[in-house]
């Protein structure tokens, strides 16, 4: 009878491929340390800056401003615009055009800013009546926010006034117009976007006077507060950040603890970067000097949002210069990763037409082509018509991802 039982056998390679490659994980960790020395040592050099460079053109960039300051602005436009009404030449908002025609990418800085073309925005005039009628809206509620001292999201803001603004994109927008003009960033408006963003790992930090201690924070992590200037006191034992495109991934390394074997820090913004995850970033990147590692799908859109971070975004290049975080490395999943570990066919899926303009599109941008090793992978990724999510490696088995796939990433410092 006992013959007759199946035994339990061991994974194979059969199973988890490439698994066997693997060094000691102490290995693996003195690579680690070599590399956050590395990072800290070239934080320490100085940045450039727009000023110092030798532009062609001129550029347009925001700063933080106090309540106090932006309440100012308010009503130096609005003494403008009285000023303007009464001498009988009605109004106009002289509004920083945001288009791609006046965006510039600047390989020293490698960040988009915006340059300074502007544009009228008359109210006496059908096209742009409506327009002009919310900003001057948003410009009254900004105000009454300095006033209070209080903060409100972009929903709130949108339901003050829902027959005016018809639909949130709208004054969303404006919103970003506003903030243009005012030359101050949107955070100084005191609008915030809903939570999005999530952190997990080694990360200690104070919001709003409240220690937090992302080690213990359970499997969905601490959610990254709307309003950054809550955020202090940040304290880290961690060698890398680990930034991960998709919920999911982020869901399964937070539960095997990944952090707790390769000492990290896990942020994910669930999809496309939010502007409260992008700054949380670029103030863990600044403040700890550690180095920014990606894990994004194997589509043009991944690439994409791991640009955002890295380069900005068009719509906010007016203020790249704080939503952008220096040299994150691209760890995967890349296109060449298919073959490499021999990801099956049935877990690939065919690039669309939209997939591939894309995808042709960003290799004529600007910092795509800066990074050779970019470029190569796009280019692949063109040339199979083929894409995959991270999610794919789970073919091997749910536990790949963190078991296999990332530790030998990192053992053999494969990023770009």
């Amino acid at each position: 009878m006992a013959d007759k039982k199946r035994k339990r056998t061991e994974p194979t390679e059969e199973i988890l491929p490439f698994k066997n490659k693997l060094k000691p994980d102490s290995v693996i960790l003195e690579i680690l340390k070599q590399l956050k020395t590395s990072t800290a040592s070239s934080s320490g050099t100085k940045t450039l800056t727009l000023q110092e460079l030798s532009l062609p053109f001129q550029c347009r960039e925001v700063a933080d401003l106090s309540l106090s300051s932006v309440q100012s602005n308010i009503e130096s436009v609005a003494l403008k615009i009285a000023h303007s009404i009464l001498s009988c030449n009605g109004f106009a908002f002289d509004v920083p055009s945001r288009s791609s025609a006046n965006q510039h990418y600047v390989p020293e800085l490698d960040r988009i800013v915006l340059k300074d073309k502007s544009s009228l925005r008359p109210f006496a005039n059908v096209s742009t009546v409506r327009k002009t009628t919310i900003t001057a809206r948003i410009l009254e509620l900004i105000h009454q926010l300095c006033l209070k001292g209080i903060h409100v999201t972009k929903r709130d803001l949108f339901y003050t006034d829902v027959k005016l603004f018809q639909d949130q994109m709208q004054s969303d927008t404006v919103l970003d117009d506003v903030s243009c003009m005012l030359g101050c960033t949107r955070s100084s408006l005191n609008v915030v976007a809903a939570e999005k963003g999530v952190v997990v790992g080694r990360l200690i930090f104070s919001d709003n006077g409240d220690m937090i201690d992302c080690t213990k924070m359970g499997m969905g992590g601490k959610a990254i507060p709307p309003n950054i200037d809550r955020v202090g006191d940040m304290q880290s034992d961690a060698l890398f950040i680990l930034l991960v495109e998709k919920d999911a991934a982020y869901m399964r390394l937070a539960e095997d603890r990944f952090y707790n074997r390769f000492p990290c820090i896990i942020v994910t913004a669930k999809g496309q970067p939010d502007v409260s995850t992008r700054l949380f970033l670029r103030k863990m990147k600044t403040e700890l000097k550690l180095p920014v590692l990606a894990l994004v799908d194997s589509d043009p859109y991944g690439l994409k949002i791991l640009s955002v971070y890295g380069c900005g975004s068009k719509n906010m290049s007016y203020d790249s210069s704080h939503l952008t975080t220096p040299d994150i490395k691209w760890l995967g999943i890349r296109p060449s990763d298919l073959d490499k570990y021999k990801i099956p066919e049935q877990c690939r899926l065919p690039m669309t037409e939209q997939d591939i303009k894309t995808g042709k599109d960003m290799l004529e941008e600007d910092f795509v082509k800066k990074n050779p090793g970019w470029v190569e992978e796009l280019t692949l990724m063109v040339k199979t018509k083929q894409k995959a999510e991270i999610q794919a490696l789970s073919t091997f088995g749910f536990q790949y991802l963190s078991e296999v796939y990332l530790p030998l990433k990192l053992q053999q410092q494969d990023w770009l």
